[in-house]
């Protein structure tokens, strides 16, 4: 598993702009999903789930949902493949408190939560498609834990990066972080030069042209 951290400098954008220069072209989830919470930065490791939908409830209702909570270490992020389910919500406060006390990151869902108003008042980021009140129960299911998914198109493992934000969540692959993280922290250095200049009056054409940076 990696031990390589997503510098708190770093924004989705110039992550994604660095993943595109490197060939990895599909590493940006759709604008649906989003944060949910006013804590709206996430980044760790990842570790996976899959939901489908449900119409009975189970004989062990919640179970791998749980074993993937109490699996998790400190530094993870849960990242939920759920279908962009929209009858239920996979997610809310109890699940949040108790990843919370493990020093899990936050999730990233195609999938509802509920609990918004407490939440709002938890300092862990949730990035989802919406919200409901109705309880996952006999609606959602977690299939499997810890294996590849595909999450909106985009597909992801345990041990890859992730990186969410207001502009939305990039998934930066094992194989590539350490490259991508730091050519990223380069690309940053870079548009704060390119940003000092525009400031000054500097014709955008001339920063482009000197930095190619924009």
């Amino acid at each position: 598993m990696s031990s390589v951290t997503v510098p708190e400098n770093l924004y989705s954008a110039v992550v994604a702009d660095v993943l595109d220069k490197m060939g990895y072209r599909n590493q940006i989830l759709s604008s649906r999903i989003h944060a949910l919470t006013p804590a709206n930065r996430v980044s760790g490791r990842i570790f996976t789930a899959q939901a489908v939908a449900i119409d009975h409830v189970p004989d062990a209702p919640y179970e791998l949902e749980m074993k993937a909570i109490d699996s998790m270490q400190s530094g993870d992020v849960f990242v939920v493949d759920a279908g962009h389910n929209q009858q239920s919500a996979f997610w809310g406060e109890l699940l949040s408190t108790a990843c919370l006390a493990k020093g899990v990151r936050g999730i990233v869902m195609s999938a509802c939560s509920r609990d918004l108003w407490a939440l709002q008042q938890m300092n862990f980021p949730v990035f989802g498609i919406g919200a409901t009140p109705a309880d996952s129960l006999g609606r959602l299911d977690v299939i499997k834990i810890g294996e590849p998914i595909v999450i909106d198109g985009v597909s992801t493992k345990n041990g890859d990066l992730i990186l969410g934000d207001l502009d939305g969540v990039v998934i930066i692959p094992s194989e590539a972080a350490d490259e991508a993280l730091q050519k990223a922290a380069e690309k940053v250095s870079g548009e704060n030069t390119v940003r000092d200049e525009l400031a000054q009056g500097i014709p955008v054409a001339e920063v482009f042209r000197k930095h190619g940076i924009l």
